[in-house]
């Protein structure tokens, strides 16, 4: 599968309708977005199981403002609609291929319950603090 153009429009569907979305945050003045590139649209046609995503930066300001973009490029991965990866810097292809493996590996069901976990404990300082007010 070839890589597809995320927007403000389409990406919460792109997250919600596939298990695995990867999404290149990037922008075309940038020389290592430019030497990803390839890198990402090689993944994208070896894993056709998956969304490989692109966001350009110039012209997304608020999908990646969303996302707190600082530098890029940045590549997140999302499973089951949970952020799994996000980290900034081009990776060489096999580097890319060892964390899509580490990706699909991942025990969802634990990661589900991290998840819940981190969110229970945020109710509970938020219900705190709350209360000390």
């Amino acid at each position: 599968m070839a890589t597809v153009t995320a927007t403000m429009d389409n990406f919460e569907q792109l997250v919600t309708e596939n298990d695995i979305v990867l999404v290149d945050f990037w922008a075309a003045w940038c020389g290592p977005c430019r030497a990803f590139a390839p890198v990402f649209e090689a993944a994208s046609e070896s894993h056709s199981g998956m969304v490989f995503a692109k966001v350009d930066t110039e012209e997304e300001r608020e999908l990646a403002a969303a996302f707190e973009i600082r530098s890029i490029p940045t590549l997140m991965i999302f499973r089951d609609r949970v952020l799994v990866y996000s980290e900034p810097g081009a990776l060489p292809a096999h580097a890319l291929e060892d964390l899509i493996g580490k990706v699909e590996a991942l025990d969802m069901d634990e990661v589900h319950r991290a998840v819940a976990a981190q969110a229970s404990q945020r109710d509970q300082a938020a219900a705190e603090a709350s209360a000390r007010s």
